[in-house]
C-alpha cells in the first residue's frame, strides 16, 4: 500500500466557496492574528490586559474563533463551546479607548494581508462591529500598576 497523499477534493459542485477558503484559510487567519498581536504587544492600553505576557493562548483562541466564524473548522466550539464574546470579555476593561486601540492594531494587521478590496471590506466590517459590541464600560482606562501615572 502506498503512502501517497491524495489531493484534497474539489468543493462540492454548486456550493459557494466559504470566505475562509476564499481569503486563504488557516494560513491567512494565522498571519492576521500574528500581526495583530505584534501590535498588541507594543500597545500601552492593550498589552497590560495580558498580565502573564503570554499571548500564545489568546492567539490560538482568536484564530480558532475567526476561522470558525468565517466558515473554517469548528474547532473553537468543539474546545470552548459557544463563543459568548460579551461574556468572555466582561472581566476586561473594554472602554472606547481600548476599542480604538484594538481596532488600530487590527486595522494594521488586516491591511498587511493585502486582501482583495471587497474581501477586506467584508472582514473589516465584521471586526469593527464586533469591537463596538464588546464595550462594557465608559470609565477611563485605569493606570497601569508600576506605570508612569502621575
Amino acid at each position: 500500500m502506498s503512502n501517497m497523499k491524495l489531493p484534497a477534493p474539489d468543493p462540492a459542485p454548486g456550493l459557494p466557496e466559504s470566505f475562509f477558503d476564499r481569503i486563504g484559510g488557516h494560513e491567512t487567519f494565522g498571519r492576521l492574528v500574528e500581526l495583530f498581536y505584534q501590535g498588541v504587544a507594543a500597545d500601552p492600553i492593550l498589552n497590560p490586559m495580558y498580565p502573564e505576557r503570554d499571548f500564545g493562548p489568546a492567539k490560538e483562541r482568536l484564530q480558532l474563533f475567526l476561522e470558525q466564524y468565517w466558515g473554517g473548522p469548528t474547532t473553537y466550539s468543539e474546545r470552548r463551546g459557544h463563543p459568548r464574546l460579551r461574556m468572555r470579555h466582561q472581566p476586561y476593561h473594554v472602554n472606547p479607548e481600548a476599542r480604538d486601540h484594538w481596532l488600530a492594531c487590527m486595522r494594521a494587521a488586516v491591511e498587511a494581508l493585502a486582501l482583495a478590496p471587497a474581501d477586506e471590506a467584508i472582514l473589516w466590517d465584521y471586526l469593527e462591529r464586533a469591537a463596538h459590541s464588546l464595550i462594557n464600560t465608559f470609565e477611563p482606562t485605569p493606570p497601569v500598576p508600576g506605570g508612569n501615572a502621575e
